[in-house]
């Protein structure tokens, strides 16, 4: 098949999406904060056909869970869990101070924030690897609560990996409940569910809106777009390796995006013959079809610093370097989510097993937001105490820059002690 050549509808696929669920988002969001539970349960039903009064997980749920899964699944979760952990371990921060020698001490504390809702998406597929990499960062910030929500269908069970994996992280208070209206009840709070601090993980455009508009009420991690890739290969990149890639983000969404910049128009050409061969044997063919078609592209650079201006530009949420010296390509990226070095490093490994967090910056976010981390868990207060004698050699300067600004009522702050 051949790919689009023009970005244009590429960059502006979430602009087009965003004014026709803004609407609906905002009703929904007014009704479960005026009215709660009522709210939340009557759109449980209409959106996923789940009529159960009980949101809350049981234990028993959970245990029959892990159960299901099997210690082969439950091994492979840990080892995913071990590997995140490692990475994350790094991010860990700590309280400072600076004791001056005329008295003065300052500093800043580093503190967790209380309690945090993990959004888990569900939908066309279930996630238990967005389990590990939200509730992992959380629970080594500190976090002291962390329960997760996730939309169930009519039946009102939760796929038992999607327990299995919080059964791994420690998360055992876990809600039936998805959607716009789960942001709401985190966002506000209800008698059912606790109003959290601060939001995190994907999900679809209803999941996005809803937490762009309750910020402020309550933090977010980021506002997620459809997941999207670029790969920069030159002629020594394998075109297996590249269709492969490029059709493992195109699976997520029809929204997705899959693009590729080469110095070869002839692996162009090769990567397209690749895409057309391994497609038909792909069980969620159609969704990456619309995806390539609508949202894939193939660029034809003549130097791989060509390719890289474009890639900064993007920003992409995943990038791919699939080059014959990948490594030494590092210093000139600016802006990427994550960054895959080599031909044996494909951008599913980081998803599951690397280390590095699979919550990314999409959207060309890339260029102010960063992977989820530890870091995101956690907030800073700065603290100083100035003796008196401190504060007598600043006094003048003080006062000075105060009534610099007409600010009178601060300097007199200064002047009254002395």
């Amino acid at each position: 098949m051949k790919l689009n050549r023009d970005l244009n509808k590429i960059k502006n696929r979430q602009a087009q999406t965003d004014q026709a669920v803004e609407a609906s988002v905002r009703d929904i969001l007014a009704n479960v904060h005026q009215n709660g539970d009522t709210a939340i349960h009557h759109y449980t039903q209409k959106f996923d056909g789940y009529n159960g009064q009980e949101l809350l997980v049981t234990e028993s749920e959970i245990e029959t869970a892990v159960q299901a899964v099997g210690p082969d699944f439950m091994r492979l979760l840990n080892r995913a869990a071990q590997q995140i952990t490692t990475f994350h371990k790094n991010q860990q921060e700590k309280s400072w101070s600076i004791y001056k020698d005329n008295g003065v001490i300052m500093g800043q504390i580093v503190r967790s924030l209380s309690r945090v809702a993990l959004y888990v998406p569900g939908g066309t597929a279930a996630y238990p690897s967005s389990v590990l990499m939200n509730g992992i960062p959380a629970t080594l910030a500190g976090v002291k609560e962390v329960y997760m929500l996730t939309p169930v269908k009519a039946d009102g069970k939760v796929p038992d990996a999607i327990l299995a994996a919080a059964h791994v992280v420690g998360c055992h208070k876990i809600y039936k409940i998805g959607g716009a209206h789960a942001i709401a009840a985190a966002a506000y709070g209800t008698k059912s569910i606790p109003k959290a601090d601060k939001i995190v993980g994907p999900g679809n455009i209803y999941v996005a809106t809803a937490k762009r508009m309750v910020y402020g009420q309550v933090d977010i991690d980021m506002v997620a777009g459809p997941s999207e890739i670029l790969i920069i290969a030159d002629e020594t990149a394998n075109p297996k390796y590249i269709a492969a890639d490029l059709m493992s983000q195109a699976e997520h969404d029809e929204l997705a995006s899959a693009i590729l910049v080469a110095t070869s128009e002839k692996l162009i050409q090769e990567t397209e013959a690749e895409i057309a061969r391994q497609l038909p044997g792909l069980s969620r063919k159609d969704i990456i079809l619309k995806s390539l078609e609508n949202y894939g592209a193939a660029i034809h650079v003549q130097t791989l610093e060509d390719a890289f201006e474009i890639s900064n530009a993007i920003a992409p949420e995943h990038l791919e370097i699939l080059t014959a010296d990948p490594i030494s390509h590092l210093p000139k990226i600016q802006n990427a989510g994550s960054i895959f070095l080599g031909e044996h490093n494909p951008e599913p490994l980081g998803d599951y097993m690397s280390g590095p967090n699979h919550v990314l910056p999409t959207s060309g976010t890339a260029k102010f937001y960063s992977p989820l981390g530890v870091y995101d868990f956690v907030k800073h207060s700065s603290y100083s105490y100035y003796p008196r004698q401190a504060l007598k050699a600043l006094k003048d300067d003080t006062i000075n820059f105060a009534m610099s600004e007409g600010l009178d009522a601060h300097a007199n702050a200064i002047k009254i002690r002395f």
